[in-house]
């Protein structure tokens, strides 16, 4: 192979790299249209990049492999990131509760935020694997200076299991505990989310109990900020084919936006445009 054709390899790879990066994953078949060469040509490239270490090759294509894949930040240090976008989410995602209906709420910072915004809406009937997140609605029951319940006050199923660094219940008990239940409505948070990867988590625990949590719903609304977008955890608990809609926030990437609409039925914005 000639100086100009490896040189020619060094920045088709670059170009690629830079693909699974930005978009959190790519295809074999969408590169071959890209870049114009072959399939050989492209798997060799993902070969090469796989063996630095900067690629995690997957079946038909490749996801990025980043620090995040194995470690759990805590909720105090979660709750710290993007609050304003956060924010925003949980009240484009609350208008998608219906009242008196039986709805499922995940751990995580993003449906703690949503929490505080669902204890009006009256008749709920809420399971959830998230410590926070019961105690969001415990508080809203707690009797008023009037001496009457919060109107709005939810009927409240916390699964019982394993606590995680991110104050979320998992394991064999919640597993059970959600496999004899059914939802009207999933409020999904997410560690990371990716065309390749789909939902995935650090902790293959919660994966498991996220499994269940999927099956159980008739309906799986993901709520989760820009910066999860790209990220991919250790485990994957769902393809991006279960899900209805994902609730994210104005910082996710134009090019990204277009992507996702390809790939769901639903995408909400908040505080930008709506698309479903």
């Amino acid at each position: 192979m000639s100086e100009n054709q490896n040189l020619l390899a060094e920045q088709r790879r670059a170009l690629i790299l830079d693909e699974v990066r930005k978009r959190g994953g790519v295809r074999v078949n969408e590169l071959t249209r890209k870049l114009n060469v072959s399939d050989m040509t492209i798997r060799r490239d993902l070969d090469a990049l796989a063996r630095q270490g900067v690629v995690e090759k997957v079946h038909g294509g490749a996801v990025p492999v980043v620090d995040a894949s194995t470690h759990e930040p805590g909720f105090e240090a979660k709750s710290t990131m993007e609050l304003g976008a956060k924010e925003e989410i949980a009240r484009a995602a609350a208008v998608m509760a219906v009242p008196g209906s039986a709805i499922a709420l995940s751990g995580g910072t993003t449906t703690f935020a949503l929490a505080r915004h669902l204890v009006d809406v009256p008749g709920l009937t809420v399971v959830t694997n998230s410590v926070r997140v019961a105690d969001v609605f415990h508080d809203a029951q707690r009797p008023q200076a009037s001496g009457g319940l919060r109107p709005g006050a939810a009927t409240v199923v916390l699964t019982g299991g394993v606590r995680t660094p991110s104050d979320s219940l998992v394991g064999p008990v919640a597993d059970r505990a959600i496999g004899s239940l059914h939802f009207d409505l999933l409020f999904l948070g997410v560690h990371g989310i990716s065309v390749e990867a789909g939902l995935s988590t650090p902790n293959l625990a919660e994966a498991e109990t996220n499994r269940r949590l999927v099956r159980a719903a008739r309906r799986v609304v993901v709520v989760a900020d820009h910066t999860k977008w790209g990220t991919v955890g250790l485990s994957s608990f769902a393809s991006l084919d279960q899900v209805d809609t994902f609730v994210t926030d104005a910082g996710l990437p134009a090019g990204v936006r277009q992507e996702i609409e390809e790939q769901l039925p639903g995408l909400v914005v908040a505080g930008g445009a709506v698309d479903e």
